[in-house]
């Protein structure tokens, strides 16, 4: 059906319980999907596409408006050097668009990175695969989902 987010699709076949939430316009910051959402904005889930090499991606998963510690990433990767994806490399590493990604249903998978701040609430919500739409799941779904995912420290303390 083309009206249902591709990362519902897949939750979906995976069995996963969950809810897509449309938002009723264009959704231009964390703080209004998070309140739309009935969510604080640490529950939203920020998916970053980094590149690591030529070709070679990683995402990053992070809540709210927490930012990413760049030595912890490059110390994980064990790269002095690394940098986010531009839009074209992350629609073409993932098949979202920029404000639509999520680690879930990949063409290709990717190593994925979950820091801390996503382990706090239970509910949290993330990119659907579609714009101004958001999935909203348990949090240990989707750490059963991503079995193979690092949790860690990939924020900045400050």
């Amino acid at each position: 059906m083309k009206d249902t987010p591709p990362v519902s699709q897949r939750l979906t076949e995976l069995g996963i319980l969950h809810r897509v939430f449309r938002h009723a316009g264009q959704v231009t910051s964390l703080e209004q999907a998070a309140s739309e959402r009935g969510q604080v904005p640490e529950q939203v889930v920020r998916s970053i596409v980094f590149r690591l090499g030529e070709g070679r991606f990683a995402m990053v998963l992070i809540a709210g408006a927490a930012q990413i510690s760049w030595p912890a990433l490059r110390a994980h990767f064990g790269q002095s050097r690394l940098t986010m994806a531009d839009p074209e490399e992350v629609l073409r590493a993932t098949g979202y668009r920029v404000g639509t990604v999520a680690p879930i249903g990949l063409p290709n998978p990717l190593p994925v990175l979950i820091d801390a701040s996503v382990l706090v609430h239970d509910e949290i919500s993330m990119g659907s695969g579609m714009s101004n739409t958001g999935i909203i799941l348990k949090r240990d779904d989707l750490l059963k989902i991503l079995p193979e995912a690092k949790a860690g420290n990939f924020a900045s303390s400050t």
